[in-house]
């Protein structure tokens, strides 16, 4: 039978790990969404490296949000157990992977048409 102590200590190892597991993920540790570059084919180069400019800023702006989130998650576990993105629902990662793979395949058109 083990101690009640050791008992105790690993079930809040758990808790801890689950919780943490269900923080918001740094910008850099999330990746792209494999994105169609269909709607970018009939756009001139110059016109695609407008778009490209336009989602690299707001990829930017994303990811400057998700770390004020990620980092606001990691003080809500410290301070009371829970990340606080769960309850403010303020993460930014399916629009930071749809903004990656919309860059991804602008870069992927650029590449073929635009050398």
């Amino acid at each position: 039978m083990k101690p009640i102590l050791t008992t105790t200590k690993t079930l809040a190892a758990t808790v801890v790990l689950v919780t943490l597991g269900a923080c918001a993920k740094t910008p850099d540790r999330i990746s792209a969404v494999p994105m169609s570059s269909a709607p970018y084919t009939n756009m001139a180069c110059s016109k695609l490296n407008i778009e490209k400019t336009r989602l690299d800023l707001e990829l930017r702006n994303l990811s400057a949000d998700q770390s004020r989130i990620a980092s606001a998650d990691a003080w809500g576990v410290f301070l009371i157990g829970i990340p606080t993105s769960a309850i403010t629902g303020e993460d930014k990662e399916t629009l930071i992977s749809v903004t990656k793979g919309r860059i991804d395949a602008i870069e992927t058109l650029q590449s073929q048409k635009c050398l």
